[in-house]
């Protein structure tokens, strides 16, 4: 969800004829670095963590200790004086609390940010007028990050941080070139894409990239998953499927909304080759009624899907606060039958790509859903279900599956 956000203000700020410039900073060996009398301490005077509830904390990060072992060799036993455990729940959940003052510290600065645990992304919007000025306000909270870092136990690694310029190739071509920020002594070479959360951004927001690593991959796994096939059964070929492709397919697939339709066309190509793998279908066989039997929603409608699940989570109060304040329920201005059909206001746009932000995609999808599907009366497990059934009849009714 935090990645959509982070989307959302880069396509509004091109929208209103803005750059972004963005900043993903990396923390050397974050997770192992964490001081355990800080952290308590944060989560006592930040989040009211108390009692019995710290006590356990405090008991769950003390007297840990660890080995190297090789073989039958092992060494002695070494206490753990620092850091979190990875790979459990709790771990990402202690960090993000212990790094939550530089949410603070960007917003003293007026710069935005977003974090999902040590991954931590800062940008500003600029203009040619307000070149100079946007990148001293970034300069500045970077410096004021690294001076925090410090005091904390924690390390700025410049050799990983990246920079990049999004917008609009008019836009970023009136920056006069490239912007520079200087973070640990070094300025990083400003990028042509980078990897956010899994998500492969390039310059221009065209995703070629990203949609050519997903296809890439699949397809490996389609080639690896034909090999075996015969020794599956149906359902377990499915499942297979789903989690090994499938879940590559879906994953953030909000940010496509508004692509160039070759990319979904070339996400499309994929799904219909992993149904004829898991029917054992030849390879002229019709990809729609391969993805009819399997019950399958094509790649543009799992969009859809998505987008209008993340607008239901906001409808039921279950959605961060970050998105909720993206959307607005339409407000007619006299009484009219429209006032009791759920309806979200949709954001005037200039451009093609500001209608790409959630803020307007969310609401252009929600209000084209059947009335009966905005209700508020609905379960988010009832609006999915009834959601999937008229996404899958309007596909496969109206439109073909390209092969």
């Amino acid at each position: 969800m935090a990645l959509g956000v982070t989307y959302d203000d880069v396509y509004t700020a091109a929208d209103n004829g803005q750059a972004t410039v963005l900043l993903s900073l990396d923390l050397s060996a974050a997770f192992d670095t964490i001081d355990h009398h800080i952290l308590v301490e944060r989560l006592r005077v930040s989040f009211g963590v108390t009692g019995d509830a710290l006590d356990w904390i405090a008991s769950y990060l003390a007297d840990r200790t660890q080995r190297v072992q090789i073989g039958t060799a092992r060494t002695s036993p070494s206490s753990c004086l620092f850091g979190v455990p990875q790979g459990s729940v709790l771990g990402p959940i202690l960090f993000t609390a212990y790094v939550s003052p530089i949410a603070q510290i960007s917003e003293s600065h007026g710069t935005r940010q977003q974090q999902y645990a040590d991954d931590t992304q800062l940008y500003i919007f600029l203009s040619a007028a307000t070149l100079t000025s946007q990148l001293c306000r970034l300069q500045s909270c970077v410096s004021s990050v690294q001076s925090w870092c410090i005091r904390n136990g924690l390390s700025l690694n410049p050799s990983k941080t990246e920079v990049i310029c999004l917008g609009t190739s008019g836009r970023i071509a009136s920056l006069g070139g490239p912007p520079s920020v200087v973070v640990s002594g070094s300025s990083p070479a400003p990028a042509a894409s980078i990897k956010l959360l899994g998500v492969t951004l390039d310059n221009h927001l065209s995703f070629d990239k990203h949609v050519a690593k997903i296809s890439q991959t699949s397809f490996y796994h389609i080639r690896a998953l034909r090999h075996i096939r015969h020794l599956l059964d149906d359902d377990t070929a499915k499942t297979v499927a789903a989690a090994i492709v499938g879940s590559r397919l879906d994953y953030a697939n909000a940010v496509l909304h508004g692509a160039p339709s070759g990319h979904v066309q070339r996400l499309q190509r994929v799904q219909n080759t992993l149904a004829r793998v898991v029917l054992r279908a030849g390879r002229r066989s019709s990809a729609s009624l391969c993805l009819q039997q399997l019950h399958w929603l094509p790649v543009k409608a799992r969009i859809q899907f998505k987008i209008a699940t993340l607008v239901k989570l906001t409808q039921l109060g279950s959605s961060p606060n970050y998105l909720n304040i993206l959307l607005s329920s339409h407000q007619p201005a006299r009484s009219l039958r429209s006032g009791d059909q759920h309806l979200l206001t949709i954001p005037r746009t200039r451009t093609v790509i500001g209608s790409r932000a959630f803020r307007v995609a969310g609401p252009v999808v929600w209000n084209n859903l059947p009335a009966d599907l905005r209700s508020t009366d609905l379960s988010l497990s009832a609006f999915k279900s009834r959601l999937k059934t008229v996404l899958f009849i309007n596909s496969f009714n109206d439109v073909d599956v390209a092969n």
